[in-house]
């Protein structure tokens, strides 16, 4: 299994509407292309960064799942939130293995 995480700096004073869109529109929406069984959004406590500092991690059972979601999905729900929040976050993302 694997983890893929995505790291957001969000602007302060965007925060709570990226947190609402996260949670009504997209993390549903990459649930929807059936590549992850499961998933969760945390937030950074102690982040040295300006802003506030949220990670949105999806499990993912194999590879093939996730090139899937990365070839056919990913642009453009990523579109999407560069789109709404345009010069307002960084982010980037990683994919983890599970080992235990």
């Amino acid at each position: 299994m694997f983890l893929y995480n995505v790291t957001i700096i969000i602007e302060d004073a965007a925060a709570e509407e990226w947190l609402q869109y996260m949670n009504e529109f997209h993390i549903p929406e990459v649930m929807a292309t059936g590549k992850f069984v499961s998933n969760r959004l945390l937030k950074i406590i102690d982040s040295p960064n300006e802003g506030t500092t949220y990670c949105s991690q999806y499990v993912v059972e194999n590879l093939a799942d996730y090139e899937d979601y990365q070839q056919n999905h990913a642009a453009k729900l990523q579109a999407d939130v560069q789109q709404k929040f345009e010069n307002r976050f960084v982010s980037f993302r990683s994919l983890m293995e599970f080992i235990v």
